[in-house]
């Protein structure tokens, strides 16, 4: 429109030129080279206004003659453009829609008609997964790393490819080379920091916590939890090296995450160990008002090793008041009663769980006192089997699994801080004991003794040896401890002792290549990373 405004304005001026000279008539004479010519200004003007369009005229044919060459060029590429980001459509919506011979066809073809296009090679990669390709993947997606402006896209492609295929060496290369590139991208950050901690790496997981926290990769309330397990582990495994390092890093691990016992727990024995008793005491008294743990009523009352079993009562008592009416007040102070011998004030701290369903180790610690106490081997028989169906008492669980500790990582996983202090929620195996009908058989004995230890540190409750069996398997005898004021053993059937709670068996960390040999020179190979 600006361009017809401009063309029908040069006209006018012109012609208001023209009627302006006709209104002034006059003549024009040029003398030159012995010729003279004469003429009037109005025919002068019209002359040279005609040299003028038809000098224009035929440059512009001379232009266009030039031109049309490259324009054809650029009509004919701009519908081979065309028809490469049609297939190119095509393609992403086949890959969408999980056609895989649609999507390669449409890879084909626009790779073919769109020679630099990157999203050609990310068509490529995403076919050839689809089609279960993984050759092909890795070396589009190798093409996409090697050009700058594709560069994070290929990495992500080869780091997904790696992982697919079980190859977390390579896996982890990639969210390194990405971390390098683009420190603000969240699955790089993520994935590193979790190869990290799960190899055991815990300076390097800081720094890459610190570095996802500056990108806002993870809230700030997820970096003091991470970071308090972090230091909590940096703690443990300094404890005997460097008690001075390890008890700082656990003090602040402490403050960071005062409802994590594991921390208090490991600064509550050093600090005790330095003789700074006062401030052990107080760390240990802070966590348990937040979350009353077992664990942390047993290094209360073992922070000064030379009390006595009646100075550790107190202590105990102390720490009891603290929650009053909780279940584990009242299991640690009863705990803490049967190692002083005083049965009436174990009973006592039991009454009030007794009255509702006691859990497995309320009845555990009946059995105990009962033996302890009476040495009646009926009642204690009742208690074990009464412990048998009672609720599960809280356990350490991560990934759906039971471990007898605390750990700052999952075996299963390799994830940090997934242990939880619950109610385990799968089922336990069945078991039958004489006298108890079969119907109520679920093998939660073995687990039962197993996990006492873990409930109640280096504490099993004291009984004879009761005879379990199964209903399809030999006999299995679950053998107690017994205390060094036990009256004079019975003779016994001999049993076969149940089998130890076993440590978990830790997966293989997830950077962890394996043994070298062949299979890891493959993956090398395969993802060209060395």
């Amino acid at each position: 429109m600006t361009r017809v405004i401009f063309y029908f304005g040069l006209l006018f001026l012109l012609a208001i030129g023209f009627a302006w000279l006709a209104d002034r008539p006059g003549a024009l004479t040029l003398d030159w080279q012995g010729y003279t010519i004469e003429t009037s200004i109005m025919v002068a003007a019209l002359g040279l206004t005609a040299i003028i369009a038809v000098v224009a005229l035929i440059g512009g044919l001379i232009r266009g003659i030039l031109v049309t060459p490259r324009i054809f060029g650029n009509f004919l590429g701009q519908r081979r453009r065309d028809r490469g980001y049609r297939a190119l459509s095509r393609g992403m919506i086949a890959v969408g829609a999980g056609d895989t011979k649609l999507a390669r066809r449409a890879a084909t073809e626009s790779s073919g008609l769109l020679k630099d296009e990157p999203l050609t090679l990310l068509l490529t990669a995403q076919a050839a997964q689809l089609s279960g390709d993984a050759a092909g993947a890795r070396t589009a997606f190798e093409a996409l790393a090697a050009r700058p402006d594709t560069r994070v896209l290929g990495l992500h492609g080869l780091y997904i490819e790696a992982t697919r295929q079980g190859e977390h060496e390579a896996a982890r290369h990639f969210a390194e080379e990405t971390m390098k590139a683009a420190p603000q991208i969240g699955w790089a950050g993520t994935a590193l920091f979790d190869y990290q901690a799960g190899a055991g790496e815990w300076l390097g997981a800081l720094a890459t916590l610190d570095a996802n926290l500056r990108a806002g990769i993870v809230d700030k309330k997820a970096a003091r939890r991470f970071r308090a397990v972090l230091l909590t582990a940096l703690a443990r495994e300094a404890e005997s090296g460097d008690p001075g390092e390890a008890r700082n890093r656990a003090l602040e691990a402490h403050k960071l995450a005062p409802d994590l016992p594991e921390p208090a727990i490991v600064a509550g024995r050093l600090l005790a160990r330095s003789g700074d008793l006062r401030r052990a005491s107080r760390i240990l008294e802070s966590t348990w008002k937040i979350v009353a743990h077992p664990e942390i009523a047993d290094a209360y009352v073992a922070l000064r090793s030379g009390d006595s079993v009646r100075d550790r009562l107190k202590r105990m008592k102390r720490l009891a008041d603290m929650q009053l009416g909780h279940p584990e007040s009242a299991m640690a102070m009863a705990r803490a009663a049967i190692d002083a011998h005083e049965w009436q004030m174990a009973r006592d701290a039991l009454q009030r769980l007794l009255e509702t369903r006691p859990s497995e180790r309320v009845c555990l610690l009946v059995a105990e006192i009962e033996e302890s106490e009476t040495g009646d081997e009926g009642r204690v028989r009742q208690w074990l089997t009464r412990a048998i169906h009672a609720p599960r008492d809280p356990v350490w669980v991560a990934d759906g699994r039971i471990f007898p500790r605390w750990a700052p990582v999952s075996p299963v996983t390799g994830r940090i801080d997934r242990f939880e202090w619950k109610v385990a929620g799968e089922p336990i195996p069945s078991f039958r004991v004489p006298g108890i009908d079969a119907g109520h058989a679920a093998s939660r004995s073995t687990e039962l003794v197993a996990a006492a230890p873990a409930l109640a540190p280096e504490r099993l409750p004291v009984a004879e040896a009761l005879e379990i069996e199964a209903s399809d398997s030999p006999a299995i005898d679950v053998l107690v401890e017994a205390t060094p004021d036990k009256k004079p053993e019975r003779p016994k059937a001999p049993a076969e002792p149940a089998p130890a709670l076993a440590e978990p068996v830790l997966p293989r960390a997830p950077d962890d290549p394996g043994p070298e040999g062949a299979e890891s020179d493959e993956a090398r190979r395969r993802f060209r990373l060395f």
